[in-house]
């Protein structure tokens, strides 16, 4: 804890778009409504999985899982982005910087697991239809979906406890809508040797691992569609894994375009953070969650299905309601 007694900065300023003001309002609007899509579409996604019992199965549950993890990773950075865009000095001070990097950085992880599992999920469901019920019963699907929350819990409170534990006494800007742990580190004014081995190591576990599980995953999978004799059983068995591979692709594909790409300095050796690195975190932090139930309910006949039951529902309910009120109405005047 000496370090964490050296620290003078008691808040951070969120730089944010603050050199391009003009940006801010069209930023406002366009952040607040992926927003509103967001809890909308993982929304309904929710309540389709929990109500309706033709969606009680592993697939779904970790779906269900899936869409809360995404509002709750938005919410712990949309709404700072969205005040951050309303006021003239963007600050957050140290504590909430730190809640907001640890319930970023966990779901984060967490989906990384959970996307994995998903997998396996399919794998199961594929390589082994007969085996399915047995080998994804609901004591394992629901212990391979709280590992994930687990181990990401565990690795955000790792990864922001010695991130936070730095002395910062200097420079309390930090470039970026929110409190990314990278960003933060840049303040830090000691060694973080110890916290880029740290990432690393988790890089390896919540990234690496779990490409290469999914990866392997789907070899077998594809390996196991191609040698089905009929085109539409092989369209079928496909069409149950194709909207989660079209997750993976865009989740693991925007982490690494954003983390592997080449930065721009300028004649001081500086990295430039420019307007087009900000749009890639922005895509990464909001397109991906939007995009989530959109993927799924589009190729999903189930999901589709059961959205159409509640809504079905709904108008029923609501035409009953009704009927009751006008019914008690002539009553009383009678």
């Amino acid at each position: 804890m000496e370090g964490a007694n050296q620290t003078t900065v008691t808040e951070f300023v969120l730089l944010g778009l603050s050199g391009h003001p003009m940006l801010e309002t069209v930023f406002f609007v366009l952040v607040l409504w992926m927003y509103l899509v967001i809890l909308l579409g993982n929304g309904i996604l929710i309540i389709v999985t929990v109500y309706d019992s033709h969606l009680h199965t592993p697939m779904y549950f970790f779906l269900g899982n899936l869409s809360f993890l995404d509002i709750c990773y938005t919410t712990s950075s949309v709404p700072l982005v969205l005040d951050s865009f309303l006021t003239q000095r963007k600050t957050i001070s140290f504590s909430g910087c730190t809640v907001q990097m640890f319930l970023s950085f966990a779901m984060g992880a967490t989906e990384c697991v959970l996307l994995s599992m998903m997998a396996f999920d399919r794998y199961v469901a594929i390589c082994k239809p007969l085996r399915y019920p047995v080998i994804m019963s609901k004591g394992t699907y629901v212990s391979m979906a709280t590992g994930s929350w687990i181990a990401g819990a565990i690795t955000s409170t790792v990864q922001t406890s010695l991130a936070m534990k730095l002395p910062f006494c200097g420079d309390n800007v930090i470039n970026h809508f929110t409190c990314e742990i990278l960003a933060v580190l840049k303040l830090a004014c000691a060694d973080i040797l110890p916290n880029v081995i740290s990432m690393t190591v988790a890089d390896i576990i919540f990234l690496v691992f779990p490409v290469l599980f999914i990866f392997t995953s789907y070899v077998f999978i594809l390996s196991t569609i191609l040698r089905i004799p009929s085109a539409e059983g092989r369209r079928k068995a496909f069409s149950t894994c194709s909207a989660h591979l079209t997750v993976v692709i865009i989740f693991y594909g925007t982490i690494f375009f954003m983390y592997v790409k080449p930065k721009s300095k300028d004649s001081l050796g500086v990295t430039k953070e420019d307007v087009t690195d900000k749009f890639i975190s922005m895509f990464y932090g909001l397109v991906t969650p939007m995009l989530n139930p959109l993927i799924y309910s589009l190729r999903n006949k189930d999901v589709k299905t059961a959205v159409k039951r509640l809504l079905v529902f709904k108008c029923y309910y609501a035409q009953k309601c009704k009927l009751f009120c006008s019914h008690n109405k002539g009553q009383k005047h009678d």
